[in-house]
């Protein structure tokens, strides 16, 4: 069970940065120009948020040439942005949930000394109740983190579940995930991993973000591409009622 950073632009890769000086600069010379500016921290973070770089990544399947890393920043800090959301720390955190949820093995909860993963939201509180610290303060992050993911990422699907099977809907995912972000900010270790002012954020604006999500889902979708349809790679049936 590992715990979620806003780390995304710290693992941007070699081919990251050639690809942002490709995509931007004009000619050989702004490239150049361009590659000296992403060595500062500061400057970097204004390139990013060129309107071309989320452009090119979402309409011309540009996310086969770059990390996911990158891909899921940039598009995640375009929307969040559009949501009034400036915080780059929190776009840092989400892309970075993103990420790790979009990979199969991502949405699994094992907890040490378990086989078999967790499949239920009760399953988790019910282990809340008799788990050390460490692994209460991970169980809340995740409990926060599988509600935001699934409540932005697919919510057609549960609206649909709660018409046909009567399993819990949007609300329940939003209370959920805001109770246990708000929870998880009050933990300890939330401040050791300097996580508190970002899970306050999520917790305090956890609908608009859903929502961010939801319409950044649509947008992959109706982009088709074969290559980076991230949001595919997940089991959207995962039992979380």
């Amino acid at each position: 069970m590992r715990i979620i950073h806003a780390n995304c632009r710290s693992q941007f890769t070699a081919a990251d940065m050639d690809f942002i000086t490709l995509t931007l600069g004009k000619n050989r010379q702004a490239a150049g120009f361009l590659a000296s500016l992403l060595a500062d921290g500061e400057m970097r973070d204004l390139i990013l948020d060129d309107e071309t770089l989320f452009r090119v990544l979402l309409e011309q399947r540009g996310c086969g040439r770059v990390s996911p890393h990158l891909y899921f920043y940039v598009l995640v800090r375009h929307v969040l942005r559009e949501s009034g959301l400036g915080d780059r720390s929190v776009a840092d955190y989400v892309a970075e949930m993103l990420m790790e949820f979009s990979r199969q093995e991502g949405t699994r909860l094992i907890l040490r000394g378990q086989l078999q993963p967790m499949d239920y939201f009760f399953e988790m509180l019910t282990a809340l109740q008799t788990a050390d610290d460490y692994t209460a303060f991970c169980l809340r992050a995740y409990i926060a983190n599988h509600s935001l993911f699934f409540s932005g990422v697919f919510p057609e699907r549960i609206r649909s579940r709660a018409e046909r099977r009567g399993l819990p809907g949007l609300r329940y995912y939003q209370e959920m995930g805001r109770a246990s972000f708000r929870a998880a900010s009050h933990h300890r270790l939330a401040s050791e991993f300097d996580l508190v002012p970002i899970f306050d954020t999520l917790s305090e604006r956890f609908e608009p973000i859903r929502l961010a999500l939801n319409g950044l889902a649509a947008r992959v979708f109706s982009a088709g591409d074969p290559d980076c349809r991230f949001l595919s790679r997940v089991d959207g049936e995962a039992k979380l009622a």
